[in-house]
């Protein structure tokens, strides 16, 4: 039991003192921001690649788990605004669905020409 107890507290002390790991972008464990679509679905695509190659090693260390702990932060920045530009997409098509059984077609252009704009965003 003391040597798990000791193991552990040498591997905690080796992260915490790490250089590398303290110059992670994700300091401070807030991850990278994801405050445009794009640049969610840009962080998506990066940081997934980034646990994949992880997730493909054959055993995980104390080091590759603190990694996978701190990129999964921008991981869920990205969904969250992604999750939020999906949210926005519903309400623009719902916009454009009442507008064209209302006859209404400068709402439905108009909330249309938005719709397409941001879905594209989502299928780069």
């Amino acid at each position: 039991m003391l040597i798990i107890r000791t193991s552990a507290l040498l591997t905690a002390s080796l992260l915490l003192s790490s250089p590398s790991l303290a110059d992670d972008p994700t300091d401070h464990f807030k991850g990278k921001p994801s405050p445009t679509l794009t640049e969610a679905m840009t962080n998506f695509t990066e940081y997934n690649k980034k646990l994949e190659a992880l997730l493909a090693q054959d055993e995980l260390s104390a080091k590759d788990m603190h990694e996978i702990h701190v990129l999964t932060y921008t991981l869920e920045n990205a969904l969250q605004k992604i999750d939020d530009s999906v949210d926005e997409l519903e309400e623009m098509l719902e916009d454009v669905h009442k507008g064209s059984e209302h006859a209404d077609p400068d709402k439905v252009k108009k909330q249309g020409k938005g719709y397409l704009e941001l879905s594209r965003e989502l299928m780069r």
